[in-house]
């Protein structure tokens, strides 16, 4: 099997569009959960050797190449031809721009796909995504480069030009696989409600995390993998052992010692290890101290009980 590669791809995104279902918006710059959503999709492809954008320029949070289709607005086929001209990798990742939950793990299963060293997997021409329903997305797959090259020259030379063809005329001809996934890869926003449920679904209680650090590390300009477990010990350890503002003091000195190393997660991991054992030291100094303060009590009680029973005897 050949590895899966950054330098094995490159990615193009398709971010035009009319929009219409959301009034005209500008669907790309929408937000959900503090990030545009081309943004997000340019996280889950992050690892592309290039990363061509097909739409009008804009600030992003990763480096992309913008292209432009032939008329503007012509329509997908047409920003996928402009795009594909920027690409030079033997795989192209064509994605749409309002893909809110598309993992790099997908990604991954799309380009790998391709990639795997047998006679069949040799044979495919791309690898697509398929819905909740089963239907194909074109636009969540991953093409050999030469044959969708091929593919999008013959359409223009029977139809005279690519604009306005509709897209499944595009895998008619084509050798592919499908890819089955769990519903959120696929999601894409076409409409204000879809917004609204993605909105709704990144705040629910076993994502929240993940999506907020995704989103600090993207605002931040930093691609580095963080353990949330253990900074949430770390932090859960400081507040417990020392004091409550101790958790985000600690864990920004963490941050800080980790870069002032030079290092990566590991050198978060070094860093949070000592900070934790010096929160449970400190732990332990207190447990110590209240043990000592309550013999002290304790003792101070006996004696008075004992002068209080020889001055009763006395008496």
């Amino acid at each position: 099997m050949t590895a899966y590669s950054a330098a094995s791809y490159d990615a193009v995104v398709l971010a035009g569009g009319a929009a219409k279902r959301l009034g005209g918006a500008d669907k790309p710059a929408v937000s959900v959960g503090g990030r545009a959503l081309l943004d997000r999709v340019l996280g889950a492809c992050r690892d592309a050797r290039r990363t061509v954008v097909v739409g009008g320029r804009r600030t992003t949070a990763h480096p992309v190449v913008w292209a432009r289709e032939e008329p503007p607005g012509g329509g997908p086929l047409a920003a996928l031809d402009a795009g594909v001209r920027q690409a030079g990798a033997p795989v192209v990742l064509v994605l749409s721009a309002d893909l809110p939950f598309l993992g790099e793990g997908t990604v991954r299963q799309l380009i790998g796909a391709l990639a795997v060293d047998t006679a069949a997997a040799r044979a495919r021409e791309a690898v697509l995504l398929t819905d909740s329903d089963g239907r194909d997305q074109p636009l969540v797959a991953a093409y050999r480069t030469e044959p969708l090259r091929r593919e999008l020259a013959l359409l223009a030379a029977e139809h005279g030009s690519l604009s306005g063809l509709p897209l499944r005329l595009l895998t008619q001809e084509l050798d592919f696989a499908r890819i089955e996934t769990d519903s959120l890869a696929s999601f894409d926003c076409d409409t204000w409600e879809d917004i609204s449920a993605a909105r709704a679904r990144i705040r629910e209680h076993g994502t929240v995390l993940d999506e907020w650090i995704t989103a600090v590390k993207d605002e931040l300009g930093i691609e580095l993998d963080v353990d949330i477990g253990v900074l949430l010990d770390l932090a859960r350890d400081a507040a417990h052992g020392v004091a409550r503002p101790a958790a985000p003091l600690t864990t920004f000195l963490v941050g800080y010692a980790a870069a002032k190393a030079d290092g990566g997660p590991e050198a978060v991991a070094e860093a949070s290890r000592k900070a934790v054992a010096l929160a449970h030291r400190w732990a332990e100094e207190a447990d110590q101290a209240a043990a000592d303060t309550s013999s002290a009590v304790r003792t101070d009680a006996d004696q008075a009980d004992a002068d209080a029973s020889g001055e009763a005897d006395a008496g």
